[in-house]
């Protein structure tokens, strides 16, 4: 690998993009040859408008396992990458690309959950407007492989529509990351992204309008290009270079195309000075942005990941907490109020950065949470709303308490009021060992109509443990 001069980093467009869409096919290659026995016998993928015709694939032995680099003459492959490199760049310009940067990390769906929340949230005209480009940030083979597998088996309408594109930069592309200035920020770690994101940023130039910089472990709220696009219109006058839809790091922050290649140029030549949420912002002010606009409500959220008793990172239901971090015992979540594909009831009450948002809800309308197994709570906390701007806050309304559980599927037979919200917000302390009486339901009640939306962000629950009650009998009453 060799270092990078300014006079090299004005020649690195031309030669990302060639990378890149040579990375394509490399990645087309492993899904055909990688994958066949991840894909159902004879699947044929036919040709209709704006697609590409592949050939079946048949399943997999491993006999023609260890004889796949016979299956087919190297000028067939190459022939199939280059038709679906006509499809990619014959698509006609769309609204707005969305850029990711994936790297391996310790949840391996992360990627894939990004994607079904990204394409999930928009209508069918709105992904006629979007672009998706991932790029596969990785030299680990193993993980290419399995993430095209995985990409091919959820995603192949979209691939093969030109609507999600998967790009992959060689290790030797790469400029000498040592030598890094700031110790403080893993300098190896950040000078790596920069250089990933100036890759991303240079291919998805010419293939939109806007472009938008999202990571691999968000979730998007509904409806998000049509916000989006609303802001752009009332910025219409307004000069400006970056518009921030998320307050976190570089989530969220929307360019417009044509400032994409100074952008990349500039990551190139700063790589290892700062991480990249450090140099946007001085990217912004040297394009005479002086001041941020930040987007409210924001529309991206990271989904966070907490550490198991073991150290190891999960998603699983057993996590290690501060004391003062909430226990929510396993439930399910129920409600009368619109679901949205997005957003579902159950989010409210996990522990990580999700939520439930819904749309003109209604007097006596509920979201309950049905505990497994009754619980001696000491502490209830309800948060509705956005965090920053207090947008989609539940106006009027009170928490319950339930008890005696009856039914299939089980509700509770009697409630008592535990409290009324205040700006949304409840968190009150409960002594209910001394009446002997454990809870079974907690439901959150809607006392008057409430048009224009409304996001539950948390409900959480602290339970009472008594001392005889070791941590090995809360994990068989628990069942984990």
């Amino acid at each position: 690998m060799q270092n990078l001069t300014p006079a090299d980093t004005m020649r690195c467009p031309i030669r990302l993009c060639f990378v890149a869409s040579v990375a394509i096919g490399f990645l087309w290659l492993l899904v055909t040859l990688k994958a066949p026995w991840e894909i159902e016998a004879d699947r044929n993928m036919k040709a209709t408008k704006g697609h590409v015709a592949t050939p079946a694939l048949s399943v997999g032995t491993e006999d023609n396992h260890s004889r796949r680099n016979d299956l087919r003459p190297l000028e067939e492959w190459q022939d199939l990458h280059f038709k679906y490199m006509d499809t990619v760049h014959q698509r006609r310009k769309t609204w707005l690309t969305v850029g990711i940067s994936s790297v391996p990390g310790p949840n391996r769906n992360s990627l894939s959950h990004t994607l079904v929340s990204l394409f999930r949230a928009s209508s069918k005209a709105k992904r006629r407007q979007l672009t998706v480009v991932v790029h596969l940030a990785d030299s680990n083979l193993t993980w290419l492989r399995e993430t095209v597998v995985q990409m091919a088996h959820l995603f192949s309408p979209q691939i093969l529509a030109g609507q999600l594109i998967l790009i992959h930069a060689p290790a030797d592309a790469y400029p000498a990351l040592g030598d890094v200035r700031d110790e403080a920020y893993q300098g190896e770690v950040y000078s790596k992204q920069n250089v990933d994101h100036a890759f991303l940023l240079s291919f998805a130039a010419k293939r939109s309008h806007y472009f938008l910089l999202l990571e691999d472990d968000v979730f998007c709220a509904p409806s998000f290009m049509s916000h989006i696009r609303q802001k752009v219109n009332a910025m219409s006058s307004d000069a400006w270079v970056l518009l921030e839809f998320s307050n976190m790091g570089f989530l969220g922050k929307l360019f417009r195309s044509k400032d994409l290649p100074v952008l990349a140029h500039f990551l190139l030549l700063f790589y290892k000075e700062k991480p990249l949420h450090r140099l946007i912002p001085h990217f912004r002010t040297l394009m005479a942005q002086k001041d941020p606009v930040l987007c409210r409500p924001f529309l991206f959220y990271h989904r966070m990941v907490y550490y198991s008793a073991q150290g190891s990172r999960t998603g699983q239901a057993v996590r290690s907490k501060a004391p003062s971090s909430p226990d929510n015992p396993p439930g399910a979540v129920f409600t009368d109020m619109k679901v949205f594909s997005v957003h579902f009831p159950w989010e409210a009450y996990t522990l990580d950065a999700s939520f439930f948002w819904t749309h003109s809800v209604r007097a006596g309308s509920h979201l309950t949470v049905i505990l497994n197994h009754p619980a001696n709570l000491s502490r209830v906390q309800v948060l509705t709303g956005t965090i920053m701007d207090g947008k989609y806050t539940l106006e009027r309304g009170h928490v319950e308490l339930g008890y005696e559980p009856e039914g299939v599927p089980q509700s509770c037979t009697s409630f008592t009021v535990l409290g009324r919200l205040l700006e949304g917000q409840m968190d009150q302390e409960i002594f209910l060992r001394r009446m002997r009486c454990q809870v079974s339901c907690v439901k959150l009640v809607v006392d008057a109509d409430q048009p224009g939306g409304l996001i539950v962000r948390h409900i959480s629950l602290w339970e009472e443990h008594t001392k005889a009650e070791s941590s090995a009998d809360r994990s068989a009453r628990d069942g984990k």
